[in-house]
């Protein structure tokens, strides 16, 4: 059996990595999806609780040590803009002996944007209502350009996100698996 990995997919809001994430788990048995987005939302008055982002993280970090204690990977969407908050997540990975691979996803501005904008106008769930709001809140746009300049100085792997497809074919070479 080879080693576990943590599959970090990072990236802007609406790049894609949740949706890659959910495809990946489906077409890898064993594979625990881990998003801390959907713990957070599991936490009774998360809108209005500063400190459930905190806890949410906290939480998933302790479930992806135990779970790669167990020898399978688990795929992680998670935007992490701060190396701190990054080197827990490879420390987890760690702790249980597994590998981490940090994979970036990337876009240009236009495509970023009207993803971002795409997503916040079908949003189906409370999350993408609530995270769009607070991107808003945060400098809309020229927040998330700025966050996406500040992405590209992580070291990572780079897959850019085009149509699901591509996008998917490309995680799976960055991951080593045959295409």
């Amino acid at each position: 059996m080879s080693r576990a990995r943590l599959i970090h997919l990072n990236g802007p809001p609406g790049i894609g990595k949740s949706t890659l994430a959910r495809r990946y788990a489906a077409e890898h048995a064993g594979v625990l999806l881990c998003d801390v987005d959907v713990l957070r939302t599991m936490i009774g008055g998360w809108q209005e609780d500063d400190g459930a982002a905190g806890r949410a993280r906290t939480a998933a970090l302790a479930l992806i040590t135990g779970y790669l204690g167990t020898g399978h990977d688990v795929v992680l969407p998670q935007l992490v803009a701060r190396d701190d908050q990054l080197s827990r997540f490879t420390a987890a990975a760690r702790a249980a002996g597994a590998g981490h691979v940090h994979v970036m996803l990337t876009a240009d501005t236009e495509t970023l944007l009207r993803r971002f904008h795409g997503r916040a106008e079908a949003a189906r769930d409370e999350w993408t209502a609530y995270a769009t709001s607070l991107w808003a809140e945060q400098g809309g746009d020229d927040a998330l350009v700025s966050l996406s300049a500040r992405l590209d100085a992580f070291p990572a792997v780079r897959v850019t996100s085009t149509d699901p497809e591509t996008t998917y074919a490309g995680l799976l070479v960055a991951l080593g698996e045959h295409v």
